[in-house]
Protein backbone atom coordinates (compact mmCIF):
# COMPACT_ATOMS: atom_id res chain seq x y z
CA UNK A 1 0.00 0.00 0.00
CA UNK A 2 1.40 3.17 -0.89
CA UNK A 3 0.71 6.01 1.55
CA UNK A 4 1.87 10.20 0.89
CA UNK A 5 3.46 11.25 4.02
CA UNK A 6 2.14 14.37 5.98
CA UNK A 7 4.00 16.88 4.18
CA UNK A 8 3.53 15.50 0.65
CA UNK A 9 7.09 14.15 -0.05
CA UNK A 10 7.27 14.82 -3.91
CA UNK A 11 8.52 10.66 -4.37
CA UNK A 12 5.69 8.57 -2.25
CA UNK A 13 3.02 10.99 -3.81
CA UNK A 14 4.36 10.45 -7.40
CA UNK A 15 4.50 6.40 -6.93
CA UNK A 16 0.76 6.79 -5.52
CA UNK A 17 -0.53 8.88 -9.04
CA UNK A 18 2.03 6.19 -11.25
CA UNK A 19 -0.06 3.20 -9.36
CA UNK A 20 -3.32 4.99 -9.70
CA UNK A 21 -3.41 3.91 -5.95
CA UNK A 22 -6.94 3.98 -4.64
CA UNK A 23 -5.88 4.08 -0.84
CA UNK A 24 -3.97 7.38 -1.81
CA UNK A 25 -7.72 9.09 -2.32
CA UNK A 26 -8.35 11.75 -0.08
CA UNK A 27 -5.11 11.47 1.46
CA UNK A 28 -3.78 14.62 -1.30
CA UNK A 29 -4.48 15.35 -4.62
CA UNK A 30 -2.17 16.06 -7.90
CA UNK A 31 -2.65 19.33 -10.09
CA UNK A 32 -1.35 19.13 -13.94
CA UNK A 33 -0.02 22.98 -14.53
CA UNK A 34 -0.06 22.89 -18.25
CA UNK A 35 -3.90 21.94 -17.97
CA UNK A 36 -5.47 23.56 -14.94
CA UNK A 37 -6.95 20.42 -13.47
CA UNK A 38 -6.57 18.57 -10.40
CA UNK A 39 -7.34 14.37 -10.01
CA UNK A 40 -7.26 11.92 -6.97
CA UNK A 41 -4.41 10.04 -7.27
CA UNK A 42 -6.08 7.05 -8.65
CA UNK A 43 -7.35 9.08 -12.00
CA UNK A 44 -7.59 6.82 -14.94
CA UNK A 45 -6.63 9.65 -17.03
CA UNK A 46 -3.62 9.71 -19.21
CA UNK A 47 -0.52 10.09 -16.69
CA UNK A 48 0.72 13.35 -16.64
CA UNK A 49 5.22 14.54 -17.26
CA UNK A 50 5.98 14.05 -13.62
CA UNK A 51 7.52 17.84 -14.25
CA UNK A 52 3.89 19.45 -14.39
CA UNK A 53 2.70 17.87 -11.61
CA UNK A 54 2.19 19.51 -8.15
CA UNK A 55 0.24 18.17 -4.74
CA UNK A 56 -2.45 20.04 -2.60
CA UNK A 57 -3.42 18.36 0.76
CA UNK A 58 -7.15 19.26 0.22
CA UNK A 59 -9.50 19.75 -2.90
CA UNK A 60 -10.22 23.27 -1.60
CA UNK A 61 -6.36 24.15 -1.59
CA UNK A 62 -6.31 23.06 -5.37
CA UNK A 63 -9.21 25.26 -6.03
CA UNK A 64 -7.60 28.34 -4.34
CA UNK A 65 -4.88 27.94 -6.39
CA UNK A 66 -6.87 28.14 -9.94
CA UNK A 67 -7.52 24.41 -10.76
CA UNK A 68 -10.44 22.69 -11.86
CA UNK A 69 -11.38 19.35 -10.88
CA UNK A 70 -11.07 16.34 -13.53
CA UNK A 71 -14.45 15.30 -14.96
CA UNK A 72 -13.30 11.98 -15.63
CA UNK A 73 -12.41 10.80 -11.73
CA UNK A 74 -14.15 14.07 -9.88
CA UNK A 75 -12.32 14.91 -7.00
CA UNK A 76 -15.42 16.88 -5.55
CA UNK A 77 -16.91 13.85 -4.84
CA UNK A 78 -14.29 12.73 -2.65
CA UNK A 79 -15.04 15.00 0.01
CA UNK A 80 -18.88 15.73 -0.52
CA UNK A 81 -18.47 18.99 -2.78
CA UNK A 82 -18.97 17.95 -6.18
CA UNK A 83 -21.54 19.94 -7.46
CA UNK A 84 -22.26 17.71 -10.95
CA UNK A 85 -22.99 13.77 -8.98
CA UNK A 86 -25.34 15.79 -6.10
CA UNK A 87 -26.92 17.59 -9.44
CA UNK A 88 -27.33 13.89 -11.74
CA UNK A 89 -28.71 12.15 -8.39
CA UNK A 90 -31.50 14.82 -8.19
CA UNK A 91 -32.02 14.86 -11.84
CA UNK A 92 -32.47 10.63 -11.58
CA UNK A 93 -34.78 11.05 -8.65
CA UNK A 94 -36.78 13.83 -10.58
CA UNK A 95 -36.97 11.44 -14.12
CA UNK A 96 -38.42 8.16 -11.39
CA UNK A 97 -40.86 10.84 -10.22
CA UNK A 98 -41.90 11.88 -13.71
CA UNK A 99 -41.43 8.84 -15.43
CA UNK A 100 -44.58 9.30 -17.18
CA UNK A 101 -43.90 12.72 -18.83
CA UNK A 102 -41.77 13.08 -21.58
CA UNK A 103 -38.90 15.22 -20.67
CA UNK A 104 -36.10 15.91 -23.34
CA UNK A 105 -32.59 16.11 -23.20
CA UNK A 106 -32.97 19.66 -23.69
CA UNK A 107 -35.26 20.01 -20.79
CA UNK A 108 -33.01 18.31 -18.42
CA UNK A 109 -29.70 19.99 -19.42
CA UNK A 110 -32.17 23.50 -18.70
CA UNK A 111 -33.18 22.74 -15.43
CA UNK A 112 -29.62 21.38 -14.28
CA UNK A 113 -27.91 24.42 -16.09
CA UNK A 114 -25.65 22.41 -18.13
CA UNK A 115 -25.38 22.05 -22.11
CA UNK A 116 -27.19 18.82 -23.41
CA UNK A 117 -23.63 17.50 -24.15
CA UNK A 118 -22.23 17.85 -20.99
CA UNK A 119 -25.25 16.55 -18.88
CA UNK A 120 -25.37 13.47 -21.06
CA UNK A 121 -21.70 12.74 -20.24
CA UNK A 122 -21.94 13.31 -16.53
CA UNK A 123 -25.33 11.67 -16.40
CA UNK A 124 -23.91 8.25 -17.75
CA UNK A 125 -20.41 9.01 -15.58
CA UNK A 126 -22.19 9.70 -12.55
CA UNK A 127 -25.49 7.01 -13.27
CA UNK A 128 -24.02 4.67 -15.41
CA UNK A 129 -27.01 4.92 -17.88
CA UNK A 130 -28.36 7.81 -20.17
CA UNK A 131 -30.92 9.90 -19.03
CA UNK A 132 -33.51 8.26 -21.40
CA UNK A 133 -32.33 4.83 -20.26
CA UNK A 134 -32.98 5.33 -17.07
CA UNK A 135 -36.48 6.90 -17.56
CA UNK A 136 -37.13 3.91 -19.74
CA UNK A 137 -36.57 1.60 -16.85
CA UNK A 138 -38.21 3.71 -14.22
CA UNK A 139 -41.30 3.31 -16.47
CA UNK A 140 -41.01 -0.14 -16.44
CA UNK A 141 -40.61 -0.48 -12.99
CA UNK A 142 -43.90 1.87 -12.56
CA UNK A 143 -45.24 -0.47 -14.99
CA UNK A 144 -44.33 -3.54 -13.44
CA UNK A 145 -45.31 -2.42 -9.72
CA UNK A 146 -49.09 -1.32 -11.16
CA UNK A 147 -49.73 -5.02 -13.11
CA UNK A 148 -48.37 -6.71 -10.33
CA UNK A 149 -51.31 -5.07 -8.66
CA UNK A 150 -53.83 -5.92 -11.08
CA UNK A 151 -53.81 -2.52 -12.99
CA UNK A 152 -55.89 -2.96 -15.95
CA UNK A 153 -53.02 -3.24 -18.82
CA UNK A 154 -53.85 -0.71 -21.31
CA UNK A 155 -53.99 1.65 -18.17
CA UNK A 156 -50.99 0.52 -16.44
CA UNK A 157 -48.57 1.18 -19.77
CA UNK A 158 -50.14 4.73 -20.10
CA UNK A 159 -49.45 5.72 -16.33
CA UNK A 160 -46.54 4.19 -17.11
CA UNK A 161 -45.82 6.96 -19.55
CA UNK A 162 -45.18 4.52 -22.41
CA UNK A 163 -48.32 6.56 -24.80
CA UNK A 164 -48.76 2.91 -26.37
CA UNK A 165 -48.88 -0.73 -25.62
CA UNK A 166 -46.37 -1.18 -28.60
CA UNK A 167 -44.01 0.49 -27.23
CA UNK A 168 -43.80 -1.82 -24.12
CA UNK A 169 -43.33 -4.56 -26.47
CA UNK A 170 -40.18 -3.20 -27.36
CA UNK A 171 -38.69 -3.64 -23.75
CA UNK A 172 -40.13 -6.60 -23.11
CA UNK A 173 -37.15 -8.77 -23.86
CA UNK A 174 -34.99 -9.23 -20.68
CA UNK A 175 -36.79 -6.86 -18.78
CA UNK A 176 -40.08 -7.80 -17.97
CA UNK A 177 -38.98 -11.37 -19.54
CA UNK A 178 -42.88 -11.76 -20.22
CA UNK A 179 -45.60 -10.22 -22.36
CA UNK A 180 -47.10 -7.46 -19.76
CA UNK A 181 -50.68 -9.64 -19.82
CA UNK A 182 -48.22 -12.51 -17.95
CA UNK A 183 -46.44 -10.25 -15.84
CA UNK A 184 -49.73 -8.49 -14.49
CA UNK A 185 -50.40 -12.34 -13.00
CA UNK A 186 -47.02 -12.76 -11.47
CA UNK A 187 -46.67 -14.91 -14.48
CA UNK A 188 -50.02 -16.51 -14.34
CA UNK A 189 -50.25 -18.32 -17.97
CA UNK A 190 -46.69 -19.00 -17.99
CA UNK A 191 -44.85 -22.26 -17.17
CA UNK A 192 -41.83 -22.61 -15.20
CA UNK A 193 -39.70 -25.39 -15.29
CA UNK A 194 -36.53 -26.61 -12.71
CA UNK A 195 -34.44 -29.00 -11.73
CA UNK A 196 -31.90 -29.73 -8.83
CA UNK A 197 -28.60 -31.10 -9.03
CA UNK A 198 -25.55 -31.62 -6.25
CA UNK A 199 -22.68 -31.31 -7.98
CA UNK A 200 -18.61 -30.68 -6.64
CA UNK A 201 -19.56 -27.18 -5.25
CA UNK A 202 -23.08 -27.77 -3.84
CA UNK A 203 -26.64 -27.94 -4.85
CA UNK A 204 -27.49 -26.03 -7.57
CA UNK A 205 -31.55 -25.55 -9.12
CA UNK A 206 -31.82 -24.06 -12.77
CA UNK A 207 -34.87 -23.23 -13.97
CA UNK A 208 -36.33 -22.01 -17.57
CA UNK A 209 -39.31 -21.06 -19.64
CA UNK A 210 -39.88 -21.43 -22.80
CA UNK A 211 -37.62 -18.39 -23.85
CA UNK A 212 -34.65 -20.41 -22.09
CA UNK A 213 -33.02 -20.26 -18.90
CA UNK A 214 -33.68 -17.58 -16.33
CA UNK A 215 -32.21 -18.91 -13.35
CA UNK A 216 -29.29 -20.97 -11.77
CA UNK A 217 -28.39 -20.50 -8.32
CA UNK A 218 -26.19 -21.91 -5.65
CA UNK A 219 -28.06 -23.13 -2.51
CA UNK A 220 -28.12 -25.06 0.57
CA UNK A 221 -31.58 -26.65 0.02
CA UNK A 222 -33.91 -27.15 -2.34
CA UNK A 223 -36.99 -25.93 -0.87
CA UNK A 224 -34.59 -22.07 0.10
CA UNK A 225 -33.92 -22.31 -4.08
CA UNK A 226 -37.56 -23.13 -4.72
CA UNK A 227 -38.57 -20.51 -2.68
CA UNK A 228 -36.12 -17.84 -4.39
CA UNK A 229 -37.62 -18.90 -7.61
CA UNK A 230 -40.92 -18.69 -6.33
CA UNK A 231 -40.67 -15.22 -5.50
CA UNK A 232 -39.31 -14.32 -9.16
CA UNK A 233 -42.79 -16.22 -10.59
CA UNK A 234 -44.98 -15.00 -8.06
CA UNK A 235 -48.56 -16.82 -9.91
CA UNK A 236 -46.87 -18.86 -12.65
CA UNK A 237 -46.95 -22.68 -12.97
CA UNK A 238 -43.95 -23.49 -11.47
CA UNK A 239 -43.43 -27.67 -12.26
CA UNK A 240 -40.13 -29.45 -11.46
CA UNK A 241 -38.78 -30.78 -14.71
CA UNK A 242 -39.57 -33.84 -16.59
CA UNK A 243 -39.72 -35.50 -19.78
CA UNK A 244 -43.34 -34.28 -20.74
CA UNK A 245 -42.75 -30.94 -19.20
CA UNK A 246 -39.26 -29.87 -19.91
CA UNK A 247 -37.01 -32.28 -22.08
CA UNK A 248 -34.58 -30.03 -22.51
CA UNK A 249 -34.09 -28.52 -18.88
CA UNK A 250 -33.08 -32.15 -17.36
CA UNK A 251 -30.12 -32.22 -20.36
CA UNK A 252 -29.43 -28.64 -19.97
CA UNK A 253 -28.58 -29.19 -16.27
CA UNK A 254 -26.42 -32.20 -16.77
CA UNK A 255 -24.44 -30.68 -18.83
CA UNK A 256 -23.95 -27.86 -16.46
CA UNK A 257 -23.17 -30.42 -13.63
CA UNK A 258 -20.81 -32.13 -15.64
CA UNK A 259 -19.02 -28.31 -16.38
CA UNK A 260 -18.77 -28.01 -13.29
CA UNK A 261 -18.01 -31.44 -11.27
CA UNK A 262 -15.97 -33.06 -14.19
CA UNK A 263 -14.16 -30.25 -15.99
CA UNK A 264 -16.58 -31.04 -19.32
CA UNK A 265 -17.35 -27.64 -21.75
CA UNK A 266 -19.42 -24.36 -20.41
CA UNK A 267 -22.61 -25.11 -22.29
CA UNK A 268 -24.19 -22.89 -24.42
CA UNK A 269 -27.75 -22.46 -23.59
CA UNK A 270 -30.50 -20.07 -24.78
CA UNK A 271 -30.93 -17.73 -21.81
CA UNK A 272 -33.51 -15.37 -21.01
CA UNK A 273 -31.81 -12.06 -19.24
CA UNK A 274 -34.71 -10.33 -17.26
CA UNK A 275 -32.88 -6.66 -16.10
CA UNK A 276 -32.68 -3.48 -16.89
CA UNK A 277 -30.93 -2.26 -20.17
CA UNK A 278 -27.60 -1.36 -18.58
CA UNK A 279 -27.39 -4.87 -16.40
CA UNK A 280 -28.44 -6.72 -19.89
CA UNK A 281 -25.21 -5.07 -21.58
CA UNK A 282 -23.09 -5.59 -18.50
CA UNK A 283 -24.62 -9.81 -18.61
CA UNK A 284 -23.64 -9.87 -22.06
CA UNK A 285 -20.33 -8.63 -22.06
CA UNK A 286 -19.38 -10.65 -19.30
CA UNK A 287 -20.79 -13.80 -21.11
CA UNK A 288 -17.84 -12.58 -23.88
CA UNK A 289 -15.06 -13.25 -21.25
CA UNK A 290 -13.24 -16.39 -22.10
CA UNK A 291 -12.55 -19.21 -19.89
CA UNK A 292 -9.93 -18.76 -17.22
CA UNK A 293 -9.73 -15.16 -17.83
CA UNK A 294 -10.78 -12.38 -15.54
CA UNK A 295 -11.31 -8.66 -15.67
CA UNK A 296 -12.23 -5.99 -13.10
CA UNK A 297 -15.03 -3.58 -12.85
CA UNK A 298 -13.28 -1.01 -14.20
CA UNK A 299 -12.67 -3.10 -17.50
CA UNK A 300 -16.07 -4.33 -17.60
CA UNK A 301 -17.03 -0.39 -17.99
CA UNK A 302 -15.06 -0.11 -20.16
CA UNK A 303 -16.02 -2.85 -21.92
CA UNK A 304 -18.79 -1.63 -22.79
CA UNK A 305 -18.20 2.05 -23.85
CA UNK A 306 -18.51 3.85 -20.42
CA UNK A 307 -15.55 3.65 -18.78
CA UNK A 308 -17.09 6.10 -15.89
CA UNK A 309 -19.78 3.27 -14.58
CA UNK A 310 -17.56 0.70 -12.62
CA UNK A 311 -19.40 1.16 -9.66
CA UNK A 312 -22.96 0.76 -11.32
CA UNK A 313 -20.83 -2.41 -13.56
CA UNK A 314 -20.58 -3.81 -10.17
CA UNK A 315 -23.97 -3.42 -8.80
CA UNK A 316 -25.42 -5.01 -12.43
CA UNK A 317 -23.01 -7.95 -11.50
CA UNK A 318 -24.42 -8.51 -8.34
CA UNK A 319 -27.56 -8.50 -9.58
CA UNK A 320 -26.61 -11.66 -11.86
CA UNK A 321 -29.11 -14.39 -11.02
CA UNK A 322 -27.54 -17.23 -13.22
CA UNK A 323 -25.01 -18.34 -12.13
CA UNK A 324 -21.65 -19.65 -14.21
CA UNK A 325 -23.78 -19.50 -17.77
CA UNK A 326 -23.24 -15.62 -16.84
CA UNK A 327 -19.64 -15.72 -15.61
CA UNK A 328 -19.86 -12.95 -12.98
CA UNK A 329 -17.11 -15.16 -11.17
CA UNK A 330 -14.79 -13.63 -13.67
CA UNK A 331 -14.86 -10.39 -12.35
CA UNK A 332 -12.21 -9.51 -9.29
CA UNK A 333 -11.61 -6.36 -7.89
CA UNK A 334 -9.36 -3.68 -9.04
CA UNK A 335 -6.58 -4.21 -6.55
CA UNK A 336 -6.84 -7.95 -7.72
CA UNK A 337 -8.39 -9.55 -4.76
CA UNK A 338 -11.42 -12.08 -5.62
CA UNK A 339 -14.04 -9.54 -4.06
CA UNK A 340 -17.38 -10.67 -3.23
CA UNK A 341 -19.57 -12.98 -4.72
CA UNK A 342 -23.12 -14.17 -4.10
CA UNK A 343 -22.82 -17.59 -3.72
CA UNK A 344 -19.89 -17.70 -1.98
CA UNK A 345 -16.09 -16.58 -2.42
CA UNK A 346 -14.85 -19.99 -2.18
CA UNK A 347 -17.08 -20.90 -4.81
CA UNK A 348 -15.68 -17.95 -7.10
CA UNK A 349 -11.88 -19.30 -6.32
CA UNK A 350 -12.89 -23.23 -6.83
CA UNK A 351 -14.35 -22.16 -10.24
CA UNK A 352 -11.62 -19.69 -11.28
CA UNK A 353 -8.62 -22.01 -10.74
CA UNK A 354 -10.61 -24.75 -12.37
CA UNK A 355 -10.96 -22.58 -15.48
CA UNK A 356 -7.44 -21.96 -15.45
CA UNK A 357 -6.54 -25.36 -15.11
CA UNK A 358 -8.77 -26.35 -17.81
CA UNK A 359 -7.03 -23.90 -20.16
CA UNK A 360 -3.85 -24.57 -19.50
CA UNK A 361 -4.09 -28.28 -20.05
CA UNK A 362 -6.12 -27.65 -23.30
CA UNK A 363 -3.83 -29.01 -26.50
Amino acid sequence: MIRCMAKLDDKFCWLAVVARDKTADGQFFYAVKTTGIFCRPSCSARRPLRKNVTYFATAREAEMAGFRPCLRCRPLAAVGTDVATATMIDLSQYLEAHADEPISLAQLAQRAGFSPFHLQRSFKAVIGVSPKEFQTAARLKRLKKSLRAGDAITGAVFDAGFGSTSRVYEHVDGRLGMTPSAYRAGGAGETVSYACRKTALGLIMMAGTERGVCFVQFGDSETGLLDQLKREYPRATVLASSTEVSPLLDAWIAALDEHVSAGGPQPSLPLELRGTAFQIRVWRFLMRIGEGEVMNYTDVAKGIGQPKAARAAASAIAANRIAILVPCHRVLRGDGSLGGYRWGVDRKRALIDTERRRRVEKP
